[in-house]
């Protein structure tokens, strides 16, 4: 299956390496309207910018895109607007070889799953999920739609992240617990207790320091 990335940044570099390790899809190139088109980035070619995704689906064969882009707002309106202007293409989930998913994990669509992962027993990933290098969700875990993990966050069993939160680098979630929707975990914090919506906590163990608007950049 042909597939483009959107976006050239750091995230879409590991983005094209998974692709590339897994041989599952066919990289073709990478939209992104700040770089010049024709040009080459890591080895493809830059097809356009957005505009240009219904010429280049035909012309190119391509049936599906990767959202390469780490800030999860940002994910989310540039996902939008392909679904309005490409309907047809599909969101595949990149999962890199290296990572362990158990069987009975279950993805929706457009996630980016990176070496080292561990993804246990009847856990649920939401729409456009990044689970960044070596981070773990335990068995049963509900993970909503363009939530974060950085490297080695970690949830106990049975724990659920609201959409648009994000988990900060090395950051622990014990078991049971409840992160609410737009909410930042920070570095290296140890959640014990339930978080609300839309704040920042960090510490061990993890204190809401302050409120944060949804759509904010999350670190």
């Amino acid at each position: 299956m042909n597939v483009v990335i959107f976006g050239s940044g750091g995230h879409a570099k590991v983005v094209a390496d998974i692709i590339e390790q897994a041989k599952v899809l066919r990289l073709v190139g990478v939209i992104d309207e700040h770089l010049p088109r024709g040009s080459q980035w890591r080895g493809y070619e830059v097809l356009g910018g957005d505009s240009d995704l219904p010429r280049l689906v035909a012309e190119f064969q391509i049936r599906a895109a990767v959202v390469a882009i780490g800030d999860p707002a940002l994910r989310a309106k540039i996902a939008g607007h392909i679904e309005e202007i490409s309907p047809t293409l599909e969101f595949p989930n990149a999962i890199h070889p290296a990572a362990v998913v158990a069987p009975t994990v279950r993805f929706t669509r457009g996630s980016v799953v990176m070496a080292g992962v561990v993804i246990n027993s009847d856990t649920t990933i939401g729409d456009f999920c990044i689970l960044n290098t070596h981070c773990s969700v335990d068995h049963d875990g509900v993970i909503g739609d363009f939530v974060n993990f950085a490297p080695h966050a970690c949830t106990g069993g049975s724990v659920t992240v609201g959409k648009f939160a994000s988990v900060g680098l090395g950051a622990n979630i014990i078991h049971r617990i409840t992160i609410g929707e737009h909410t930042v975990v920070g570095a290296g914090a140890t959640v014990l207790r339930n978080l609300p919506a839309n704040v920042v906590a960090f510490g061990t163990p993890a204190l809401v320091k302050r409120q944060r608007e949804a759509g904010d950049r999350p670190f």
